[in-house]
């Protein structure tokens, strides 16, 4: 049985220990949702943080898309291997030929090649994802599609577009209607003025090992980030949407969401992915990561809005589900801990160690993957100087300015995946991954994105040769 008063103790010592100001965690175990709560939602007001608060889930939303998608397959209404302009004729790319190749499929599992960093504002109207879909067709792809993972908001936001013109309603009202109301997930919405009929968490930014300070924004996503980026929950409501997924796609009271097979084929492996750290992942289904902790199973998600940080994993053999919603501080060492605990009791599941360089880092030839990468919208440099190999990660041309660039030593950890310490969110290194897709040209992963290496060398010395051409040479990628 789980020990409330015992997990609510422990969630709170933790919550302390990482300087998270407020959570709220929810664990489905042994047919029913425990709901806790600690801290405060905002540590300007002082309000304390209780089981029905709502976070913003930030990508947690994509499995909520995916779910629509299937509902869509389960009608006959589309087929997941269909080319997605014959159901969207508005999709396009710069590349005909991926345009008519890229399926729905692709799009569920990122591998359709299409790129991340797409943070268009379709405005507040009701036609903002149609206005998303038509400024996307000029977006360069990051790889040629079917040719490898690279984790992307944009297929999502066109999938978003996808059950709009099969449904006839916005995004956001099939999703209530066909999700939320069947589910009764009375403390679920996607559009940020929902949030005030409730108590709303706000996002909290410093620096790791401090309190941290309400963050000066709330939500700065437009609408049309919904699909991808934009559902704001309860950890409880989470659970119950995690529930109907381990019920082979029944709601509570009997109300078929999915059939069976649909919630099957959501888990099934579609890909593998280079990067089996950022989301503690190693591969992907139709809208879920899938893990392995051990030889045990597992699926879910993460996601994260303005350090409002969201964690689902669930273990279908035992039944469990946990639910974890932030609002700032060192969130992934929270979540490490206290999910390391719960999972091992309830599951008997190891998750791996938090990723980090060996104490005596290998030698690794550097040379090969020195040069610049390069994808719409972010340039990642791979050089060395006199302190050993560098990286730097910078948003440019219509994303630059959106934040600092980044830059840090590369800490290797085999001859393809080195540690860089960047500390977003308590997770003191990030993994950067090196990998070349079958016959196709170099990528660097980072933050699960592939980008295409573009010129050879080390970017610092002069002769620099070039490798291939800038984008938008797609095909040169995958």
């Amino acid at each position: 049985m789980f020990d409330t008063n015992r997990w609510q103790a422990r969630l709170d010592e933790l919550r302390a220990r990482h300087h998270v100001p407020g959570a709220a965690l929810a664990v489905l175990a042994d047919g029913a949702v425990h709901e806790l709560a600690t801290g405060v939602l905002h540590r300007g007001t002082g309000v304390p943080a209780t089981p029905d608060s709502v976070f913003l889930a930030g990508s947690l939303a994509k499995p909520y898309t995916a779910t629509l998608v299937m509902q869509l397959a389960d009608a006959g209404e589309l087929d997941l291997d269909a080319p997605v302009v014959s159901v969207l004729p508005e999709f396009d790319t710069p590349d005909p030929d991926a345009t008519a190749a890229i399926t729905v499929r692709q799009l569920l599992s990122h591998t359709g090649g299409v790129t991340n960093d797409f943070l268009y504002d379709g405005g507040r109207g009701d036609d903002c994802l149609a206005r998303y879909v038509e400024a996307a067709r000029r977006v360069p792809l990051d790889c040629p599609p079917g040719t490898a993972f690279s984790y992307g908001s944009l297929g999502y936001a066109v999938l978003g577009r996808l059950v709009e013109v099969l449904t006839g309603q916005t995004w956001d009202q099939a999703l209530r209607d066909r999700v939320f109301t069947p589910l009764g997930l009375e403390h679920s919405m996607t559009l940020p003025e929902e949030a005030l009929r409730f108590r709303a968490a706000m996002g909290h930014l410093g620096p790791a090992g401090r309190d941290p300070e309400p963050a000066p924004a709330w939500d700065v996503m437009p609408r049309a980030a919904g699909p991808y980026g934009r559902v704001i929950v309860s950890a409880g409501d989470v659970a119950r949407f995690a529930r109907m997924h381990l019920d082979g796609g029944l709601a509570a009271d009997g109300t078929r969401i999915l059939s069976a097979g649909a919630v099957a084929a959501m888990r099934r492996r579609e890909a593998d992915s280079p990067d089996r750290w950022t989301m503690s992942a190693d591969g992907w289904g139709l809208g879920w990561t899938l893990h392995d902790w051990s030889g045990v199973p597992g699926f879910g998600h993460d996601g994260s809005a303005v350090s409002q940080h969201s964690y689902l994993r669930v273990v279908p053999d035992a039944g469990v589900a946990v639910v974890l919603l932030t609002n700032g501080g060192d969130v992934a060492r929270f979540y490490a801990d206290l999910f390391g605990e719960l999972l091992a009791e309830l599951t008997g599941a190891r998750m791996p160690a938090p990723f980090a360089p060996p104490a005596n880092p290998p030698e690794v030839d550097i040379a090969p993957l020195l040069g610049t990468y390069r994808r719409a919208g972010v340039v990642t440099t791979v050089s060395r100087d006199a302190r050993g190999p560098r990286i730097r990660y910078e948003f440019v041309d219509e994303l630059d300015g959106l934040a600092p660039p980044m830059e840090a030593e590369l800490l290797p950890v085999s001859p393809t995946v080195f540690a860089a310490p960047f500390d977003l969110g308590g997770r003191p290194y990030s993994p950067v991954v090196f990998h070349t897709p079958a016959g196709g040209t170099p990528c660097v992963y980072v933050f699960m994105r592939a980008t295409p290496k573009v010129t050879d060398g080390d970017p610092a010395s002069p002769g620099v040769a070039r490798h291939t051409p800038a984008l938008p040479q797609v095909e040169q990628c995958g």
